[in-house]
């Protein structure tokens, strides 16, 4: 613990006045989900519905990044050992409901690439403010994986059905404009006030009746838990199943030739 704060791998906790502010902190891999991230997120989540010392949460990206998405090294290690996917399984079910339990208003701070399961967290936040320089998307498909981690609970609910299976079918990103436009993401402001928007919105939130934000949250919540209680399960199977198929491997195996790392 930092003070009353937990100290976690791959990420950071800061508070200031009566805001917790969670960033993803690996810069260097734009933010992308490695174990301790999904495992570590999971107790900051839980941390911030039980804090208190905060009314409102903030999720964020450390550097140029909200988050990449998911881990290279960590595909290669499922595509290796298909199994040990059932971990990831347990673990994606609790980040999602960890995040849909905080009662307090959750403001994303996307300030530039959501991608993947980083695009799913930022959308499953109550509000959403972008960068006008990010991206966001959903390309499951594109490294032949299913989006079973949540990303086919939440973007059914936000524009609907027949743009969520366009976007998700073909994992087409899109401009932070497109995505305020559609309705997927509250607010798409330029990259030099995204500070100045987030402040004023969470100073209103803090200064406004706190019983009843959380309890106006937890109403419209009980359906979106219900939605995701229900997909969950059979989207995260759909996805181990991708794991183990000959698209995903040679997707990993040409974005690791991009990458050059090896």
């Amino acid at each position: 613990m930092a003070g009353d704060l937990p100290v976690l791998e791959s990420l950071r906790l800061d508070r200031r006045g009566r805001r917790l502010t969670i960033t993803l902190d690996r810069p260097a891999v734009l933010n992308a989900f490695d174990r301790a991230m999904h495992e570590g997120l999971v107790k900051a989540f839980r941390f911030a519905a039980a804090d208190p010392g905060s009314d409102v949460v903030c999720l964020t990206g450390a550097g140029r990044a909200f988050s990449a998405g998911g881990d290279l090294d960590r595909m290669e290690q499922f595509i290796a050992d298909p199994a040990a996917f059932g971990g990831e399984v347990e673990t994606a079910k609790r980040l999602i409901t960890a995040l849909l339990d905080i009662d307090k208003p959750v403001v994303a701070r996307v300030n530039g690439p959501a991608v993947g399961l980083g695009c799913t967290l930022a959308l499953f936040c109550d509000v959403v403010f972008a960068a006008d320089t990010a991206k966001l998307g959903d390309p499951h498909v594109r490294v032949g994986l299913a989006a079973g981690d949540g990303g086919a609970v939440i973007w059914p609910q936000l524009i609907g059905f027949a743009r969520a299976k366009e976007y998700l079918m073909t994992g087409r990103l899109m401009t932070a404009a497109e995505a305020a436009s559609l309705g997927l993401v509250n607010h798409a402001v330029p990259a030099d006030d995204l500070d100045a928007r987030i402040d004023a919105f969470c100073d209103e939130l803090i200064g406004g009746a706190q019983e009843a934000i959380r309890y106006t949250k937890a109403t419209v919540n009980l359906e979106l838990k219900r939605i995701a209680q229900a997909l969950l399960d059979p989207g995260l199977a759909y996805e181990w199943r991708t794991v183990a198929s000959d698209d995903h491997r040679r997707a990993v195996r040409a974005l690791r030739a991009k990458d050059g790392t090896r």
